[in-house]
């Protein structure tokens, strides 16, 4: 399967390129984003997720159907996505992708390696174990769920953090106005 499909609805495909040549490539940073910059962000990095299980193979102990639920994960996917952007881009050296291809390589160790640690399966899922160190309260820990609809959860938690940020913005602007 091409990487560029002629059908846009097309779930285990990837924008043409040039829907990607439209922007620059540019780091992602998933803490500044305003909930319309997320918005964006989350269903292009959940597109190219998809494009990248599909057209490589990837197992769920790689790219698991809730990735987008622990941060490490989103985290090196995004930072996995900005590289593919750069090293595709036409104004990329013609051995970028050579360089992609490698960086892929050590990304998937790191991606297991992640998904072994959050504990996040093809077919359960729960949040990411966090430490506490002496003199913090234990972080909620949450229970294991089993995975039904993935596609629903991920409609979901993007509506979610978009309506989170939205509140940020909220209370940043009110302070701002005073």
């Amino acid at each position: 399967m091409s990487p560029y499909p002629d059908e846009p609805d097309d779930p285990d495909g990837y924008r043409s390129v040039t829907e990607l040549l439209e922007r620059p490539p540019v780091p992602i940073n998933w803490n500044l984003l305003d909930a319309e910059q997320a918005e964006i962000e989350w269903h292009d990095l959940d597109e190219w997720v998809r494009w990248l299980k599909s057209t490589f193979g990837l197992p769920p102990n790689i790219v698991p159907p809730y990735w987008h639920r622990h941060d490490e994960l989103v985290w090196e996917l995004s930072a996995l996505h900005c590289h593919w952007l750069s090293c595709y881009h036409e104004s990329a050296s013609p051995s970028a992708p050579i360089s992609w291809m490698r960086e892929f390589a050590e990304a998937r160790d790191r991606l297991r390696d992640w998904v072994s640690i959050c504990g996040t399966r093809l077919d359960r899922d729960r949040p990411t174990r966090q430490t506490t160190w002496p003199g913090e309260l234990p972080a909620d820990a949450g229970g294991e769920i089993e995975i039904r609809d993935r596609n629903k959860d991920f409609a979901d938690f993007v509506r979610e953090d978009i309506l989170r940020r939205r509140r940020i913005e909220a209370i940043a602007n009110q302070q701002l106005i005073g």
